[in-house]
């Protein structure tokens, strides 16, 4: 099978086996491009352009593009989407997240990226431009970006690490696009430049969920910190978070790990130059691997020898986590075009944002 622009990681996973992958996510979507977590489940807009991103690293435009004009259709008049979505169409959950609206923003970028589709961005740039002015709206007086509201609410008073360090990374994103665009909002890398001094200088600034590996591994993962701040923060995490041999535990203080984690974590490693390490855990969530190409969500190890490994949520196999084993064997091999979206800061130089040379 022809590997160029895909990613393949001989001994690990093929392209073939990626293919697979692929299939399993793009089997979930439905007519109107809405992409659930598994059949019959919800959809959050966050894991939707997630999902999107892996069917684009795969070289399945069309599918992805369908998945971004679902978003478009469903956006509200002030940029935002509620957090759970049914294929009923109607609505689980009505929570207004500022992480999960921003995300698009990457997504869009990654479309161009591995499309060069100018027409395609040109015409969700307004989707873009709706969804980063919800969150440029969110801001606190020292620019951290509130976390979500309620409908007709007060925003909730706090930001989060997980969140703003995604946030600052979507932001840069729809930068480019912008710049592509023609349209520059230098506004949007100021507010990605005042979180990136929060998270490495007061972590104070953010609601403590220190049990959550995301919290960890998003800094890192999402550019927000590089060198050798990200290297010591992955190492100083790593024994809290990882179970050798398994993977990532989504929280500290459970024996459950989840292959969406595992597969982030190791993209935080491509990112702080570390590919032997995320090849490492990348190879860990072969047990999540189903004879579809799908990926049970995630594993419980038991500490008790006499008992065997539960799969929790039981039985659930979802499109996200899919789609993370796809990025992740996409970053560490150089794949697709889109490989660098998070492994490769990103730089405004002159007033145009650039992606910094290897």
């Amino acid at each position: 099978m022809d590997t160029r622009n895909r990613p393949h990681l001989p001994g690990i996973l093929s392209t073939a086996d990626l293919h697979r992958t692929a299939d399993s996510i793009e089997s979930l979507q439905l007519t109107n491009g809405m992409i659930p977590w598994f059949p019959g489940g919800h959809c959050d807009p966050w894991n939707h352009v997630e999902t999107a991103i892996a069917l684009d690293i795969m070289g399945r435009h069309g599918a992805a593009l369908a998945a971004y004009h679902w978003l478009a259709n469903n956006q509200h008049g002030d940029g935002s989407w509620f957090n759970y979505y049914l294929p009923d169409a109607t609505v689980e959950d009505t929570k207004l997240d500022t992480n999960v609206t921003a995300y698009v923003a990457a997504g869009v970028w990654a479309h161009w990226l591995c499309t060069r589709d100018t027409a395609a961005v040109s015409a969700l740039w307004p989707t873009v431009r709706a969804a980063l002015g919800f969150v440029m709206d969110m801001r606190r007086p020292d620019g951290m970006v509130l976390w979500a509201r309620e409908i007709d609410s007060m925003p909730w008073d706090y930001a989060l690490l997980t969140g703003s360090s995604s946030i600052r990374h979507a932001l840069h994103c729809g930068a480019a696009i912008a710049d592509l665009m023609g349209e520059p909002h230098p506004e949007w890398t100021v507010t990605a430049d005042a979180i990136d001094r929060a998270v490495n200088s007061d972590l104070g600034l953010f609601e403590p969920k220190e049990r959550w590996a995301m919290d960890w591994y998003y800094p890192v993962m999402t550019g927000a910190m590089t060198g050798m701040r990200a290297k010591a923060r992955l190492a100083e995490g790593w024994d809290t978070f990882v179970l050798e041999d398994r993977g990532v535990r989504c929280v500290s203080d459970e024996q459950w790990v989840t292959a969406a984690e595992t597969s982030e974590c190791a993209i935080a490693h491509v990112a702080a130059g570390d590919r032997e390490t995320a090849k490492e855990l990348l190879l860990w969530t072969m047990p999540h691997r189903r004879d579809d190409g799908a990926y049970w969500t995630g594993i419980v190890y038991p500490t008790d020898p006499d008992k065997t490994m539960v799969h929790f949520p039981a039985d659930e196999h979802s499109a996200y986590t899919a789609a993370a084993i796809i990025m992740a064997a996409d970053a560490i091999s150089g794949g697709s075009p889109a490989s660098r979206l998070f492994t490769v800061p990103m730089v405004r130089r002159n007033a145009h944002l650039q992606v910094a040379p290897l």
